[in-house]
């Protein structure tokens, strides 16, 4: 009884529970996640005051994140303002003709790609979906499974494609891994991860071809369409393309996806394919695109500082910690669903790595897991939650498109068909890759 209730009582599940209430009430995510933070907080002896200091200072912990979107943000609108994008939407809309696979299977590649091809991550989003809203309720696709199809494409990359945002989960993993006494070779992370991509794959085939094959009536609205849009490949889009393969090589170089974006922007604006005098606009454009989304990743990494800081994290953890099984199955199974806990609430599977290895890797040593195993584990546990969370951008972005005419709700259209399809689908392969590698 003393232990049920040092984990119901523990404020860090107190809050997350409160954030998951609050976002299903349809209370914004901004809100819910700030009002948790507080309750994080005072549950934990802090007061207000103290609460908000380390919340503010906290938020800094997302910041080149938040930079990278509004930067990333002005970059899609010099695309979008090129006629770059409307020219990619109408090829898009003519290759699809009456088939939504086809469309669903383009816009899996592009969200693949956004993570390291071209490595805008989900900026591209508000900018290409909406044009295509339009052909979607042409061909009665269910946005859910649009949601599913996006959020693969944004998470499966990091967890098996060893470059772009990949590249930096994975040593991510590695790097923690290794201060906390586990010798592993970065270049080896991918392998052993494969199987949670597998996962996702399974997770999608369910979401589109089982739970939203059946067609979705939607209202078509006075949304942007490029029915009229020429298709001829100017010269311009030309420096477009060069300025996103720019973007890519400096953001691998230097580790920095805000100098890389930086450097794009300023290919763009010095060969003039956006005049200069727009610039401003450009920006203000850019805000308004990833604004939110970056503030959301703002006060989810405050929220995130005030949980640490607290203790609540590491208190919850000791107390599951002590009823772990000497079975490893079992035990990995309690881990990932903490790591899932954690993750809804913080909405950032990279920001997760940290916490969880401290946690859990003395543990795996000394129930005997091997090196392969604590790496899926490590994993997949930081990677549950992202899809599903409120606060996540793996779920922020789409509906970021997807609801550009009001017909696409976060949390039942995005958040919860994403969570059950990925996040069940990463615990059974997560368990299955570590029976394998046994």
């Amino acid at each position: 009884m003393n232990l049920l209730n040092s984990i119901i009582f523990n404020p860090a599940f107190i809050s997350v529970i409160v954030l998951c209430i609050l976002c299903l009430k349809k209370v914004n995510v901004l809100l819910s996640i700030i009002i948790s933070t507080i309750i994080a907080g005072i549950f934990s002896g802090m007061n207000v005051s103290n609460t908000m200091q380390t919340f503010i200072s906290g938020m800094g912990g997302n910041s080149e994140t938040a930079l990278s979107y509004i930067l990333l943000g002005a970059f899609a609108a010099t695309m979008s303002h090129s006629g770059f994008t409307d020219v990619i939407s109408k090829k898009i809309a003519n290759i699809v003709s009456d088939n939504k696979y086809v469309l669903l299977l383009i816009l899996t590649l592009i969200a693949m790609a956004s993570q390291n091809i071209i490595p805008i991550h989900i900026a591209f989003i508000p900018i290409i979906i909406p044009p295509l809203l339009k052909v979607m309720n042409k061909l009665k696709i269910d946005r859910r499974a649009v949601a599913c199809v996006l959020a693969f494409g944004l998470k499966t990359p990091y967890i098996v494609i060893p470059a772009g945002f990949g590249l930096i989960f994975q040593n991510l993993v590695a790097d923690n891994m290794i201060q906390n006494g586990v010798i592993v070779l970065r270049s080896e992370i991918w392998k052993y991860m494969t199987i949670l991509g597998l996962g996702m794959l399974a997770g999608l085939f369910v979401a589109v071809f089982i739970t939203y094959r059946k067609p979705r009536i939607y209202k078509d609205f006075n949304i942007n369409s490029n029915d009229n849009i020429s298709t001829k490949f100017q010269k311009k889009y030309w420096v477009v393309v060069i300025a996103a393969i720019s973007t890519f090589i400096v953001q691998i170089l230097t580790q920095s996806l805000p100098l890389g974006a930086l450097v794009g922007l300023g290919i763009i604006f010095s060969f003039k394919v956006i005049p200069q005098d727009k610039m401003d606009h450009m920006m203000n454009e850019g805000i308004y695109l990833m604004g939110y989304v970056a503030f959301v990743m703002l006060v989810a990494a405050g929220y995130a500082a005030v949980l640490k800081d607290s203790g609540s994290i590491e208190h919850l953890a000791n107390a599951v910690l002590t009823i772990l099984p000497n079975s490893i199955m079992l035990a990995s199974f309690i881990i990932l669903m903490l790591g899932l806990f954690i993750t809804i609430g913080i909405g950032t599977s990279f920001g997760t790595i940290p916490i969880l290895a401290v946690l859990f890797i003395p543990i795996c040593i000394k129930l005997g897991f091997n090196t392969p195993q604590m790496i899926i584990l490590i994993a997949a546990a930081a990677a549950l939650g992202d899809a599903g969370s409120p606060a996540s951008d793996t779920t922020l972005g789409p509906t970021s498109g997807l609801n550009a005419d009001g017909q696409h709700n976060h949390i039942f259209d995005t958040c919860i068909p994403t969570f059950i399809h990925f996040n069940v689908a990463l615990i059974l392969f997560a368990l299955l890759g570590i029976w394998i590698f046994s």
